[in-house]
């Protein structure tokens, strides 16, 4: 990864590279995301939003060769670069991993309000997306179950899917730039990483609220906070595995389990996430 990092900003057009090729990779929020994060890191805004300029024009003329259509490109440029860049900048100006991981939390349950004031039909908003899904599962031969893919499922998932692209984008691009020879700044360690008892209590408080008056949609922000502590969990593994308590290998098979067992080993995480928000396992083993 160091070579990488350092390839990537040895010259400027290297850069650009990187960021109009890895456009074109499965996931790009991720893969484009982390290199919008190491730029502005290490290199600044400036030279961040320069880059990116020259690669979104190298991308539009790509796509206007290929008969593409330029909206869809300008879409996906301006979702992936721009949540990346800024968090990144968040991440600077508070200089704590945590507090950045906190703030994200909070615009992703902020965006979700926002969508459920501005989309008074749901249903009808995820249909067109539904239906592309279900034509792109036909043309592989495939079958859909759509009786589960409800409007409250799609905005769900489509939330903690993007939280959980950017917040890996730039922890992937935070961990590259602290790989870099010389010297980088230190806003902390993914393994100390703690969302607090305030995002815990708030979770728990909208869980209640929602079976108190029977909210939907607020019960649906407590599970996605719920969710969230996924991070926190994984947080846990890799402090387990710093400190001897873990082997490698099993950090490894979380990983390597996490696509396959989606629901249960995020869940699994989250329970163990938000449990340490409350009780302080990682303190109490250090104190131990």
């Amino acid at each position: 990864m160091q070579a990488i990092a350092k390839w990537l900003l040895a010259r400027p057009h290297n850069a650009v590279l990187g960021l109009a090729v890895t456009m074109l990779l499965p996931a790009p929020q991720v893969t484009s995301g982390a290199i919008m994060a190491l730029l502005v890191l290490a290199k600044g805004n400036r030279s961040a939003v320069t880059s990116a300029l020259i690669a979104s024009a190298i991308l539009g003329a790509a796509t206007l060769i290929v008969g593409g259509t330029m909206a869809s490109v300008l879409v996906l440029i301006v979702g992936t670069w721009v949540p990346a860049m800024l968090l990144s900048n968040v991440l600077v100006a508070t200089r704590s991993l945590t507090f950045s991981l906190q703030v994200s939390v909070i615009v992703a349950i902020a965006a979700m309000l926002v969508f459920q004031i501005a989309v008074p039909d749901p249903a009808a908003f995820w249909q067109p997306y539904l239906d592309a899904m279900i034509k792109i599962v036909n043309e592989n031969g495939l079958q859909l179950d759509t009786t589960l893919l409800t409007a409250e499922v799609m905005t769900i998932s489509a939330v903690l899917v993007y939280w959980m692209l950017f917040t890996v984008a730039v922890l992937s691009g935070y961990w590259a730039y602290r790989q870099l020879p010389h010297e980088t700044s230190d806003f902390g360690r993914f393994r100390d990483m703690n969302f607090g008892r305030v995002i815990a209590f708030t979770m728990a408080l909208a869980s209640l609220l929602a079976f108190v008056i029977g909210a939907a949609w607020l019960q649906n922000i407590a599970f996605i906070m719920f969710a969230m502590f996924m991070m926190q969990g994984l947080a846990i593994m890799h402090w387990l595995r710093g400190a001897g308590y873990l082997p490698g290998f099993a950090l490894v098979s979380v990983y390597v389990l996490l696509p396959f067992l989606q629901i249960l080993l995020v869940m699994v995480l989250a329970l163990i996430g938000y449990s340490d928000a409350w009780f302080g396992f990682r303190r109490r083993f250090t104190k131990t």
